[in-house]
């Protein structure tokens, strides 16, 4: 990776667009504006771009999309000559594919790196964004888009003592880039959501021992992950085109067959051949699409739930690990939906013990390891798995003002609100990639981020054509999409869940799904409409 030709650092400066991040998004949004005739400066806070993928590389950090779905379409090129090693990439071979790309396009001249934006004020005067910097900077843009991630905004555990710890403790968003060996370590994972359930079995590996702290078990599903067939690669490079655009209509972001059948419809037998089928092929999405109904009626989302919970205790040989690993207190799928390697095995190990922390909770950190309100482990290391403040956490942390010098973070203190997740009533100018409002999260994030942002790039794109200078939604338009994303998941099991999808993860945030589950179909639909009439409900300022 070389950084050498990454822009220099002037104090202040205008452009047509600032983006704040330089992962997926951002990059592509660079590109997209350069072709606009745009003048774009990018802001990252890391030392390299990558985004989520440059943050994340925890031992075993993969995506849980398959590796020829979860990369840009926007380049014919790009696409037929990037050639990935597993089904399932790995954050080192993602985080090499955004570097080339990077390169391959020249994107670094106009990427400040290590350098982080602390404000965003909407001038009303000037009828442009001002942008401050940790660095001192002072800059000014007509449009702000931020580009900042759905998973970014770190959580750390909220344990008191951390600081007496003798040992050394880690996030695993904020992991050593020279890696950690824990030969001969007693150590602890707090944490068994999606990257809890990724780096256990790393770990385990080298740990002597392995105490595992879980307060909420989750569905996890095996990756089948290997070295991607060459024969497969090209037969699906050969209809990329046609595959891509399927991508985009489907329901997650990744073409597959939809089901026409509901659960009660079919038989045991027939029920369990449709789930083993799913569960041989790997990955969340044929299990989850595998009937109508399995997201939207509990008593068929159970036929599925329990046919997991009978992996786990097939797979788990004691009995009491098994039953406290397996899922009860939340739908399938309405959680985030695990992708694993081994996981589950990894319980028979006899260096791994599974520590319940839901009936004994965590009271402390002590200088020598981890209390809990029944026993005091001795560890030597601490990796805390304990994820992100999902969706919104990122924007809060800087200090983005609208009109009348009202901050988003005030403008949201009862929950989220945007129009299409792309735009925020009050906040001229202001564009936000898959934001809460939009599938986002509940999609393979690459097609919903270039939906994103060729649909904000358009829209720019559309004013300056016009000879139109800000763009606003109406706070009633706002309201009415809202409405609707919030009656759309009403109409599914996902509001049951106490999931990071509603903020539960974090005391204090209000509770609401923030996603949209319509479908990344219908939701690129609904939006290209808005663009073919010309933005209704917004208004449109020469």
């Amino acid at each position: 990776m070389s950084e050498s030709n990454t822009l220099a650092n002037p104090a202040n400066g205008h452009y047509d667009a600032i983006v704040v991040g330089a992962g997926f998004s951002g990059l592509y949004l660079l590109h997209r504006l350069r072709q606009q005739g745009l003048r774009v400066r990018v802001f990252e806070a890391g030392d390299g771009v990558g985004g989520t993928w440059f943050w994340n590389r925890y031992p075993g950090a993969r995506c849980d999309v398959e590796s020829m779905e979860y990369c840009y379409s926007f380049d014919e090129a790009l696409q037929q000559e990037w050639q990935w090693s597993e089904r399932y990439p790995g954050q080192p071979e993602i985080l090499s594919y955004l570097n080339h790309v990077a390169d391959r396009f020249d994107l670094r001249r106009d990427i400040q790196l290590e350098t982080r934006v602390t404000a965003a004020h909407f001038d009303e005067t000037a009828r442009e964004w001002k942008v401050s910097t940790n660095d001192g900077g002072h800059h000014t843009a007509t449009f702000c888009i931020m580009a900042s991630g759905c998973l970014s905004a770190v959580r750390l555990p909220p344990f008191p003592g951390i600081e007496k710890f003798s040992g050394k403790w880690y996030h695993t968003a904020q992991w050593p880039r020279e890696g950690v060996d824990f030969t001969g370590m007693r150590v602890g994972v707090v944490g068994t959501g999606s990257t809890g359930i990724q780096v256990i079995p790393q770990v385990a590996q080298q740990a002597s021992h392995l105490h595992v702290f879980q307060r909420t078990p989750n569905f996890s599903i095996p990756a089948h992950n290997g070295p991607l067939d060459r024969e497969k690669e090209k037969a699906l490079k050969a209809r990329y085109a046609a595959h891509r655009a399927a991508a985009r209509q489907s329901m997650f972001g990744v073409p597959v067959e939809m089901p026409t059948q509901f659960v009660h419809e079919a038989t045991a037998e027939e029920r369990q051949q449709k789930y083993e089928a799913a569960w041989e092929y790997g990955g969340a999405t044929r299990v989850l699409l595998g009937y109508m109904d399995l997201l939207s009626s509990a008593e068929a989302n159970d036929t599925l739930a329990e046919f997991v919970r009978n992996k786990i205790r097939e797979t788990v040989k004691d009995p009491a690990v098994a039953k406290l690993l397996c899922p009860t207190d939340h739908p399938l799928g309405t959680k985030r939906i695990c992708v694993d390697s081994h996981y589950y095995a990894t319980y028979n190990r006899p260096n791994v013990t599974l520590v319940d922390v839901r009936t004994a909770p965590i009271e402390e950190v002590t200088s020598t390891g981890l209390r809990t309100t029944s026993a005091h482990y001795e560890l030597d290391a601490l990796v805390f798995a304990t994820g992100f403040d999902a969706m919104t956490g990122s924007l809060a942390a800087i200090d983005i003002r609208g009109r009348d010098g009202v901050t988003l973070k005030d403008q949201w203190r009862q929950g989220p609100a945007t129009y299409l997740g792309i735009m925020v009533a009050g906040f001229p100018n202001l564009f936000i990639m898959t934001g809460p409002g939009s599938p986002s999260v509940l999609s393979n994030m690459v097609v919903s981020i270039e939906q994103h942002v060729e649909w904000a790039s358009n829209c720019i794109a559309d004013l300056r054509r016009q000879q139109l200078r800000t763009i606003e939604v109406t706070p009633q338009t706002q309201d009415q999409w809202m409405t609707h994303v919030t009656e759309v998941a009403n109409t599914t099991l996902f509001p049951q869940a106490n999931s990071w999808y509603t903020g539960a993860n974090i005391p204090g945030k209000p509770k609401v799904f923030m996603p949209y589950v319509g479908g990344v179909g219908p939701f690129a639909q609904a939006c290209a409409d808005v663009a073919a009439r010309n933005y209704p409900g917004c208004t449109l300022s020469a």
